[in-house]
């Protein structure tokens, strides 16, 4: 029996400054490997000498262009939601989305981002001690490994960022949706490590063109595991301290790809070979890009 010809299948990246991103690489490569025909393209920002308040346009183009969906990143998480017709429970929670599904003329904004972090998380720390954590940064990427670690468990967080009020509404943001948690934002980070059994990382720190690390190394104990957002490069300062001084670490790559794979669901309908995205993420960060792409 002949196989039935799949039809084209188009989608694309929302950002500012995305032309390092690894997206549209996972994304056609697991497309290809499914049979797919799968294009997926960069619509950036910069390129484009365009500005957020151009998004609107920009969504409207890519689904008279036919998109199956969208990848939505910095600075437009929170902007293309008054774009959409329906959110999904987690998207509305975070306030953010980073996937657009467009069927039957219809928007559809999900969040696979909290998720990624989640089941990154979920495999690369087993048994991990969830009684106490301190996350570092409360931005977008902080929401969603916020609202992760708490999904799978975590007693008590404490947040620190630069800014201390989005540390305060992130943490308020938080204890609403996780009543029985304690969660506040920190004030003495020395202090409140000392207490914690973990550390989540969720600021740009580490990345090539931010280099060093986002706490002082000696604030590091054996006994803390230490998850990383960052993932160019996978080997980053904070985790080789927390490293060579016996901590459990998990780096940022399996976010990034497990944010892909919720992605690629969502967009093509089909379920993703995660293994296989794996492989091919450590294959291209193999290849020491000089900076740090944006997912």
């Amino acid at each position: 029996m002949a196989e039935t010809l799949l039809k084209p299948l188009k989608a694309g990246l929302i950002g500012s400054g995305i032309q390092a991103s690894l997206t549209p690489a996972m994304h056609m490569e697991e497309g290809a490997a499914q049979g797919l025909d799968y294009d997926y393209e960069l619509i950036d920002l910069v390129k484009l000498n365009a500005s957020p308040a151009d998004l609107s346009r920009l969504v409207a183009d890519a689904e008279e262009r036919g998109l199956a969906g969208l990848n939505i990143t910095h600075p437009c998480k929170q902007l293309v939601i008054a774009l959409l017709d329906e959110l999904s429970p987690e998207a509305r929670a975070l306030g953010a989305v980073n996937t657009v599904v467009l069927k039957d003329s219809r928007r559809f904004g999900h969040n696979t981002d909290w998720w990624g972090f989640a089941e990154s998380f979920r495999r690369g720390l087993p048994q991990a001690d969830l009684s106490s954590a301190v996350q570092l940064g409360a931005g977008g990427a902080g929401v969603a490994t916020a609202y992760a670690i708490l999904t799978l468990g975590l007693k008590r967080l404490t947040v620190f960022d630069r800014e201390h009020e989005r540390a305060i509404d992130l943490a308020e943001t938080m204890s609403a949706l996780f009543p029985s948690a304690s969660i506040a934002a920190g004030s003495d980070l020395a202090v409140a490590m000392k207490a914690a059994s973990g550390l989540i990382h969720a600021t740009p720190t580490g990345m090539a063109k931010y280099p060093g690390t986002p706490l002082p190394p000696e604030l590091l104990e054996r006994r803390h595991w230490v998850a990383e957002i960052v993932y160019f490069p996978l080997e980053t300062e904070l985790l080789l301290q927390a490293r060579q001084r016996g901590c459990r670490t998990l780096d940022g790559g399996g976010m990034a790809v497990f944010q892909a794979v919720g992605a690629f669901r969502l967009i093509t309908g089909k379920e993703p070979d995660a293994g296989r995205m794996l492989a091919h993420f450590k294959t291209m960060t193999s290849l020491r890009y000089p900076q740090g792409p944006l997912r």
